[in-house]
């Protein structure tokens, strides 16, 4: 799953997409929501513009953070970013062993550092959507199919769930395809956010 060759797919999915009318309200409330905790993304996209490993980006966008946020436990401030558990534990789900820690934006920092976020330069719209999928895996992309994590809520969705199942002692990762996920999608949150903001300016790829 490569930039150069994803980026014009999701620059024509963005362009036709629209969030189902049943659920234009929930998304006007979404981005409400993390236009009220800006500054909280704010604190986390500053400190990713040095990951500690010596690479400088930009910051990963308050905006995505946001997004991320609300993708992997619907905001909830007591939980990892990476994937959703309590920061008081070490995780046991991908990515397993980190943590615990005191506050959600240092874990916050910690997923973005590990998943390599921290170091992208040059974002831009189509980056946004791409480092998002590349946070939550490819799975979907190898199906051939638009991740919900990416367009969850709009046209651009499609049938099929991955699931985290517990079989023999073991998390792994089933496919139900006819599953429909109902979470929120990140394009539409940050559409939705940018609605509020009204100064946010999503840069393209041409």
């Amino acid at each position: 799953m490569r930039y150069g060759e994803k980026w014009p797919t999701y620059a024509k999915q963005w362009d036709r997409m629209k969030i189902k009318p049943a659920r234009a309200a929930e998304f006007r409330r979404l981005g409400e929501y993390a236009v009220e905790h800006r500054q909280r993304y704010q604190t986390i996209q500053d400190a990713t513009a040095h990951d500690g490993l010596g690479r400088e980006g930009e910051g990963v966008p308050w905006y995505v953070i946001a997004a991320l946020h609300r993708r992997e436990s619907d905001c909830d401030w007591d939980t990892y970013l990476g994937n959703g558990q309590s920061l008081h534990k070490k995780t046991t789900l991908v990515p397993k062993g980190r943590g615990p820690w005191p506050t959600f934006e240092a874990g916050a920092i910690d997923a973005l550092n590990v998943d390599g976020l921290s170091s992208v330069i040059d974002w831009r719209l189509e980056k946004d959507l791409y480092f998002s999928e590349i946070f939550n895996g490819a799975g979907y992309h190898m199906r051939g199919l638009p991740s919900p994590y990416i367009w969850g809520g709009t046209n651009i969705q499609v049938a099929g769930k991955f699931r985290e199942v517990k079989k023999d002692g073991k998390w792994v990762s089933v496919f139900r395809s006819t599953e429909w996920d109902t979470q929120p999608g990140v394009a539409p949150i940050i559409f939705a956010i940018a609605q509020v903001a009204n100064d946010i300016e999503f840069l393209r790829e041409t």
